[in-house]
């Protein structure tokens, strides 16, 4: 079975059931955030409907670095006949970034994208930035780019396939940003391999097994394609995606901060999440992110992150930083995936990200999006899932073996495993590189 669907080029309308499905995903957003949410356009600063939304925002607000947001103030002070009310600082919980709510228009344009635009003539693009929604569910086709398969369908073994050597990845440190981490995995028979898997209790993932919730069960399947290809790494799970499988861009850089000056710091994240973003620009609270923590050398700590499902060029952020390894998918047969997104300039590596199964909760879960709208799927802790989502832990997994075996650091240990990769050429992704199992 094959839920995916080839969305158009970049740019190009939806098609209505892809257009539908957007819709409903990013209803899903609005409902679980606490705050007001924007929607962002591929270009120009007209707010689109739900169902062509480009990217999403927290509205009414925008993130500029703090030694800048003076001459943000001054800005709005000369400006005292176009706004009401000047620039409000609030709490980011990150040294170096400023969330801050703009003041109100009176042209009535938007208070966010109208605003922008201003700022980039005046004072320079980019400076300061739309405090983007960082999402599991990536516009167009998803992230993950299926609703999960129970039952009758799957296939009669886990893939990748748990690997026999226990000391494979001992030693690692992995963290995984995800929705959070369903516990009874750990402790579960069908799952032995998440044995060890740790998380806060915040970044416990509750699961209704009577209702399972939209991407529950998103981090666990990751962490446990991790351990499936590195058995001996030690994961731990962070609860950041925990609002409709979505985090305010400040927020998550303010987790991963704290979990980056633990003295017990994760060697490799793994994040299967990301956004366009307004003009392409780079997320701003992860540069600032980069720059505190030596995150562009990758000799201590190494990010690996999906590529995204659009089945686009357009950069995917984070996964666009040079600094980051940047994962789209491929098929079984080695081709690029329908909906992975490509780039030469930008996604560094490929793995298999179609038909991955894994570890997932217990329960009824009912389909929510076109073409399985109401459907009932039962699960007894096995999913079959696809996604940019899932090929990223299995990079991810194939890096932090390789750090067990040799001793080299993360950097290091990633260019030796794709170097080792099977090079070819895609007629969608031109020349790639594959790394991991392909069946």
């Amino acid at each position: 079975m094959n839920d995916s669907v080839r969305p158009p080029a970049p740019g190009a309308r939806l098609s209505p059931r892809d257009a539908e499905r957007l819709r409903i995903q990013v209803g899903v957003i609005r409902k679980a955030l606490k705050h007001k949410i924007g929607t962002g356009p591929v270009k120009g600063s007209v707010p689109p409907r739900d169902d062509e939304a480009h990217y999403l925002f927290r509205a009414g607000h925008a993130l500029v670095r703090e030694k800048d947001a003076t001459r943000i103030d001054r800005f709005f002070a000369a400006r005292g006949k176009e706004f009401r009310g000047g620039l409000v600082r609030k709490e980011t919980r990150m040294p170096g970034l400023t969330l801050v709510a703009l003041p109100q228009r009176l042209d009535g344009r938007d208070d966010v994208l109208a605003t922008l635009d201003e700022l980039d003539r005046d004072l320079g693009p980019g400076l300061v930035t739309p405090d983007h929604v960082v999402y599991v569910t990536p516009t167009g086709t998803l992230c993950p780019a299926t609703e999960p398969i129970a039952g009758k369908d799957l296939p009669d073994a886990v893939f990748p396939p748990p690997a026999c050597d226990p000391s494979i990845g001992k030693g690692v440190r992995v963290g995984v940003v995800d929705t959070g981490m369903w516990m009874p995995a750990v402790t579960s028979p069908v799952t032995p391999w998440l044995d060890g898997v740790v998380a806060d209790p915040a970044d416990q993932e509750l699961v209704d097994p009577a209702d399972i919730h939209p991407y529950a069960g998103h981090g666990t399947f990751v962490a446990g394609v991790v351990r499936c290809l590195a058995p001996g790494t030690r994961i731990e799970v962070e609860g950041v995606l925990t609002h409709g499988g979505a985090v305010f861009e400040s927020d998550i850089v303010a987790q991963l901060d704290e979990a980056l000056r633990d003295d017990d710091h994760p060697q490799l994240i793994s994040i299967s999440a990301g956004t366009h973003t307004r003009r392409d620009f780079a997320l701003l609270a992860f540069e600032i992110l980069a720059a505190a923590h030596g995150l562009d050398d990758g000799e201590e700590t190494l990010v690996i992150a999906a590529a995204g499902n659009d089945a686009s060029s357009d950069r995917f952020w984070p996964a666009a930083f040079p600094w980051v390894v940047s994962v789209g998918s491929v098929d079984p047969d080695g081709a690029v995936s329908d909906y992975s997104n490509v780039g030469t300039s930008w996604v560094d590596v490929y793995a298999r990200g179609r038909d991955l199964v894994n570890a997932f909760p217990q329960g009824t879960y009912t389909c929510y999006e076109p073409p399985h709208l109401g459907e009932v799927r039962e699960f007894d802790g096995l999913a079959r899932w696809s996604g940019t989502s899932f090929a990223t832990p299995v990079v991810t997994g194939l890096v932090a073996a390789r750090m067990s075996a040799t001793g080299e650091p993360a950097r290091t240990a990633w260019a030796a495993v794709h170097a080792a990769g099977t090079p070819s050429v895609d007629p969608r992704g031109g020349h790639i590189t594959t790394v991991g199992p392909l069946t």
